[in-house]
Order: C-alpha cells, then sequence, then structure tokens
C-alpha cells in the first residue's frame, strides 16, 4: 500500500497536465471546409447546428394543417432596433449566444446593408451591401461566394467567442442564417480583420472548387447480367482503413435506366449501410448529368467519382447488383488505405445512403400536402448531404414546400426553410443548370423557361453539417402550384457510429420499375384573330415604366394566347402605357369591339382603361382589380370587353393602361400588370 501510494505522489508531482486545446478560429474552420476525412469523425469539440430563416411565422404546430403549410416566407424577421445616432431602423435576422460559427448565408433578394456584430461590440465586424457579401462582388471569391441560379450564398465561416447578431437595415427579402453552437467554455477566436486571411481564403476557395477528373480506366468491363451482383472490393483488416475514392464508368445500351437499376451496395464492419442507384448515388438523378461538387463528379460519357471517405475498423465490401432486365458493364477503381497503427478510433463513423422513392405523389395545387419524409436516422452521426430527383408533368413550379429538420427528438424543427430552392441554394424557382463545391441543379429539363419534366438538385455539406446525439429526422413539403402527380426520389448522406438504422430500406421494386416520364407540354392558348400586346407598338410611356414581353412558360404557358404576354413594370399610381392596336381599315373607318385578354398576379395593381381617350371596359369603364389571390401563381383573366369604338383614319386605336391603386391583400410592389392580347371585331355599323 505505502508503495502505491507513494507511486500515486510521484505521478501526480511529475506529470504535466494536458495542453489547453487549440482554439477555433478562421483558419482551422477554413482547414476543416476542405478536410474530407473530419466529417467521417464525430466532432470534438461537439456542436450543434441550427438555422434562423424568414418561415412564415404562422406555421406553429403539424397539428394544425391549415397554418403548418403557411406560405408567407418573405420579410420575416427576430425583430427591430434603432441604432446609433441618429437611429437608424435594422431588422435582426439572427441572434445566438456563442462560443459558435455562422456556416453559411443565402438569399433570393438581398436588401440593404449587411451587419454582423460579434460579442456584444457596437461596431460590426461585417459591414457591407448584403447583396455584395453574399454575391461574390466584396471581399470573398467565388466559389465561397457567389449567385448560382439567382440564389446569393456565403459559405465563409465567421466564428464569434460570445455571441453574434446578424441584422440589415432594410426588410422583405428571403433568407437563411446557419450557425453552429460549441459547448460553454470551447475557446473561439472571433473573426478579426479579413484582409490579414485574404490569401488563405482564396487558397482554400481554390482547392473547394478545384476540378477532380474521373481517372481513365482500362480494361474489359465486368458484366451484370439480369439479376446479377459482383464484388467490386473487399477489404478483411486487422486494424481501421478507409475507402476514400470510387471512380466507375458504366456501359449499357440503355443507360438512363441501367443507371437508375444497377445499385450500389456497402457493407462496413458487417453492417449494410449503402444501397442506392448509381446515377442516385452519384447525384446525377435521372440518366447521366455531368457536374461536380466537393465530393462527387459525373462526366460524359459515362464516367463517375465518388470522394466521400468511408471509414471501418475491420472490413469493407462494395458490391454492384443489376435489377435491370438487360446487362450492365462497368470498370471500377477503389482507392483505399490503412489507417496510422494506434490512431484513435472512438470517432469513426459509417458512411450511410439512403435512397427513398415514391411515385405517384398527388399534389393539390396551390397548397402544401405533406411533409415528405426523406429520411429519420437513429443513432449518433452527422448528416451531410442529399441530392432530390423529381418528375414534374406540368410547367408550374413544383418545389414551394420548406425544409424541416428535427434533432434528437426536437418538437418544431431546428431547420425550417422557405422553399425546397432555398435550402438548395438556389432561388425563384429557377430553371437553370449550375454547378457548385456544395450545391448543384445538374439537370432541369424546362431549360430556362419553366420546371416542366425531371430536374436534379443537391446540397452537400461541410462546415454546415448537422450532428445528431439520438435521432435526425428529415422532411420537406410537398407544395405544388398545380394539382398533379409527381415523382420524387431523394438520396440522403450521413455518417453515424456503428450500429446507427435508418428507416428507409432498400426499394428494390422502385429501382427496376419504369422511370416516370412526363406527358408533352400542351400547345399554348391560339385565341383567333388575336393581336398580341407583346407585338403591339409602345406609342407613350411614363418614366421608368418597363413594358417587355415575358414567356409565360413555368406558369401553364398554355392559357395565355401565344404563351407570352407583355409585362409592364410600372413604380407608382397615376404611371401608364400606351399601346397602338392596329386594326383593319375601312372605308369610312368603323366601329370595332375590343376584347382584352390580360393577366393576374399576387402583385399586381388595380388599372384603368381608355381607348382613343374614352373609358373601356364593363362598369362604365371602372379601374380591373388584377390582383390574383394567389401568391407565386399568375392567372389569365379570360376576355374583358372594353366596348366597341372607332379606329382613326388610318386605321388605329390607342390603349391607355393607367395604375389606380391596388389591392389592400397585393404584395409589394403593388404596381405591376401584365397585357395578353386584344381582339378587334368589326361591329356592325
Amino acid at each position: 500500500m505505502f508503495a502505491l501510494a507513494t507511486l500515486a505522489a510521484f505521478v501526480s508531482l511529475n506529470t504535466e497536465p494536458p495542453p489547453p486545446p487549440s482554439p477555433i478560429n478562421l483558419d482551422s474552420l477554413l482547414a476543416e471546409m476542405f478536410d474530407r476525412e473530419s466529417l467521417a469523425r464525430f466532432p470534438d469539440p461537439p456542436y450543434t447546428c441550427k438555422q434562423f430563416s424568414s418561415y412564415d411565422r404562422a406555421s406553429k404546430s403539424p397539428d394544425d394543417p391549415a397554418t403548418w403549410f403557411a406560405n408567407g416566407d418573405r420579410g420575416e424577421f427576430l425583430r427591430t432596433e434603432n441604432v446609433g445616432e441618429p437611429p437608424r431602423k435594422e431588422w435582426v435576422m439572427a441572434d445566438m449566444d456563442g462560443p459558435g460559427v455562422i456556416v453559411r448565408l443565402w438569399s433570393a433578394n438581398p436588401k440593404g446593408t449587411l451587419r454582423i456584430y460579434l460579442d456584444d461590440k457596437p461596431t460590426p465586424a461585417i459591414e457591407a451591401p448584403m447583396a455584395d457579401v453574399l454575391g461574390g462582388k466584396w471581399k470573398i471569391p467565388e466559389p465561397m461566394s457567389g449567385v448560382q441560379s439567382r440564389g446569393y450564398n456565403l459559405f465563409l465561416p465567421i466564428p464569434y467567442a460570445k455571441h453574434c447578431k446578424v441584422t440589415s437595415d432594410a426588410s422583405g427579402f428571403y433568407y437563411h442564417v446557419n450557425y453552429r453552437t460549441y459547448p460553454a467554455g470551447t475557446p473561439v477566436e472571433s473573426l478579426a480583420r479579413l484582409d490579414r486571411a485574404k490569401i488563405d481564403i482564396a487558397r482554400v476557395a481554390g482547392m473547394i472548387g478545384y476540378p477532380r477528373p474521373v481517372p481513365d480506366l482500362e480494361g474489359t468491363p465486368t458484366q451484370l447480367p439480369p439479376g446479377a451482383a459482383t464484388e467490386i472490393f473487399h477489404s478483411e483488416t486487422s486494424g481501421p482503413g478507409e475507402i476514400t475514392s470510387l471512380a466507375l464508368h458504366a456501359f449499357s445500351t440503355t443507360l438512363t435506366e441501367s443507371l437508375r437499376s444497377t445499385i450500389l451496395i456497402a457493407e462496413f464492419d458487417g453492417q449494410q449501410t449503402i444501397w442506392c442507384p448509381l446515377s442516385d448515388f452519384f447525384g446525377s438523378g435521372v440518366g447521366l448529368n455531368p457536374y461536380q461538387d466537393w465530393y462527387r463528379t459525373v462526366s460524359k460519357p459515362a464516367a463517375m467519382r465518388s470522394d466521400w471517405v468511408m471509414p471501418y475498423l475491420k472490413s469493407a465490401k462494395l458490391s454492384l447488383l443489376n435489377l435491370g432486365p438487360k446487362p450492365s458493364g462497368v470498370l471500377f477503381k477503389v482507392t483505399s488505405n490503412a489507417l496510422p497503427e494506434g490512431a484513435p478510433t472512438n470517432r469513426l463513423m459509417h458512411f450511410h445512403t439512403n435512397w427513398h422513392a415514391q411515385y405517384p405523389i398527388h399534389a393539390l395545387g396551390g397548397k402544401g400536402t405533406m411533409d415528405w419524409n426523406y429520411i429519420t436516422a437513429t443513432g449518433k452521426g452527422v448528416y451531410v448531404g442529399d441530392s432530390l430527383a423529381v418528375m414534374n408533368p406540368v410547367e408550374e413550379w413544383w418545389g414551394e414546400g420548406d425544409e424541416k429538420i428535427y434533432v434528437d427528438g426536437e418538437t418544431f424543427p431546428s431547420h425550417f426553410g422557405t422553399g425546397t430552392e432555398d435550402y438548395y441554394g438556389y432561388a425563384w424557382c429557377d430553371p437553370h443548370y449550375f454547378t457548385h463545391p456544395f450545391h448543384a441543379q445538374p439537370r432541369v429539363d424546362g431549360n430556362g423557361k419553366n420546371n416542366w419534366g425531371h430536374t436534379t438538385v443537391s446540397r452537400v455539406r461541410s462546415l454546415d453539417a448537422i450532428p445528431f446525439t439520438k435521432s435526425l429526422r428529415f422532411d420537406m413539403e410537398i407544395w405544388h402550384w398545380a394539382e398533379c402527380d409527381e415523382a420524387y426520389a431523394a438520396t440522403t448522406y450521413w455518417y453515424a457510429l456503428p450500429g446507427a438504422t435508418s428507416n428507409i430500406p432498400p426499394q428494390p421494386d422502385e429501382a427496376k420499375a419504369p422511370i416516370p416520364q412526363p406527358p408533352p407540354l400542351p400547345k399554348p392558348l391560339a385565341i383567333p384573330n388575336a393581336i398580341e400586346c407583346e407585338t403591339m407598338t409602345v406609342s407613350a410611356k411614363s418614366d421608368g415604366v418597363i413594358a417587355a414581353a415575358q414567356d409565360m412558360e413555368g406558369f401553364a404557358r398554355q392559357t395565355w394566347s401565344g404563351g407570352a404576354h407583355l409585362w409592364i413594370q410600372a413604380h407608382k399610381p397615376g404611371d401608364f402605357v400606351e399601346l397602338t392596336i392596329p386594326v383593319e381599315a375601312s372605308k369610312p373607318p368603323g366601329p370595332h369591339r375590343l376584347t382584352l385578354y390580360a393577366t393576374k398576379s399576387w402583385d399586381y395593381a388595380t388599372v384603368r382603361f381608355t381607348i382613343n381617350g374614352k373609358l373601356a371596359g364593363p362598369n362604365s369603364g371602372e379601374p380591373i382589380d388584377l390582383y390574383s389571390g394567389q401568391h407565386g401563381k399568375p392567372l389569365s383573366t379570360g376576355p374583358i370587353e372594353l366596348g366597341t369604338f372607332t379606329p382613326t383614319p388610318n386605321g388605329t386605336l390607342l390603349l391607355r393602361a393607367e395604375i389606380t391603386g391596388a389591392n389592400p391583400k397585393s404584395e409589394p410592389p403593388k404596381t405591376y400588370f401584365g397585357l395578353d392580347c386584344i381582339v378587334a371585331t368589326p361591329a356592325p355599323h
């Protein structure tokens, strides 16, 4: 006993205390951003990741469906404050106690000056136009800041030791603020001068945007007959290892179908954690759609690469299974390595990929239908990304729904979004291709015009990964502007300590079923003898008024004559536009009955019409209310009888449309309207 006590005293006197943990700062966060291996280890120190956003505050509980799918997601804030002398009004977007880090900022329509206050200091650490900070025009280069398909994104980490507040001196925009919070006492160095880190920021921006092509693979492709499986990697080790890269070339006479029906299956330490069609696993959705993000690359003719790090303690196995009716061929290369002897394994996590597909999903036009579950995971892990493949049978926007992510049994989601495209980092249902290290739209059949057909969108995470200690549930609202049957296929990526489970089993029947296809688009409305307003001469207009043709693809185009209208963007009551209506001259000129077709929308005005200076329209020329009553959904008015008028001797009629005000329910700016066409029918003398 004496000897043991003496030894214990000796050890206590001669063992130095462990060094204090290194502080979290901009440098360490930038290093973490491009370290894929760090994502595969449970965070140390641990953190939570949550989101502030402008979601509609009417949404309080899923027990009230009438408000749970509320869609007024613009202009919601925590509060307003008067700051400085003279007082300046600021809208508070986010307010969080530290230690922590802002890891993502997004907006669809950034306004005003963005101010980020750290540690309760009266002077903001960042103060600049929000559109510049998020749009790549400030101090942060692309791809860490920039605009993709009208969505403004900033991925610069902004650490703070004690407190952070984010404001703007304008209102009326959509926003997300994603942030980490560390346990109290975690050493975090608040963001200081960005100029000192300019070189490091540029270096990391270049690294995350650096192209990683799929390597050329030589040899004879492995053939998979229908129903056959083949093992492409198997490792039995005495210690831990990790797969660091998977490259694959696919060969098939029916490539799109084969990429959906050929399944990647992975087992780590005896537990199956991946079951996913090839094209969905690589983020391509339906078919092969070239793009590149931080973890995946897809290129033609049929080359794919994954850089997800996949650790294991003793064993790993990758296999391919052909569920399709025709043979498929593959060339592949799996890169792996053993971890250094003695490397800690208590934080190593298995990589999971789940695929959840459903067709049909019946959407109810103009309101939310349901919260559709991407995945519910149980265990301890980190959520790191997802891809969504959608088949939309109509032109109207399919993705008005918000993401709702619940962590560790939350009754209200700590991530509540403002629209599906907003979650994926773009905006305004913009149907244009884009690719970026952390989000992408690699397939969009609408080709910049509408959202009909197949669309694939993707978001992968680095600093904005979401840890969970018990469970994570990810739901996405089904909120479509048209009533229709659509198809969803969500692929989710997550890490977890051994033993974690999910509610999404393999779906072989969906993988081998025919891929749902959209019907052909209907042709635009053809109104006999219509004179298109977008082709008329604008003879006069108020200063600053814009009158331009707008293709109505994306808005049930077939309900507008010729599929387009003249969009008038005015600024105030009294603003006007005058159009010259050409009609066939008679000798002498005879009267014509005029029928107007116009557009209603959610931000449109009330408009008074005159013809050759005389009041026109029903109810003795009273102004016509062009407010649609449905946010995001313009509508055709159908025929509006203007009356009978006699052309001038040269065979013309002058239509004047003047704003008189707006419906109280109309949304800002309340000063727009649209004119589709005029039908001029000769009237009897």
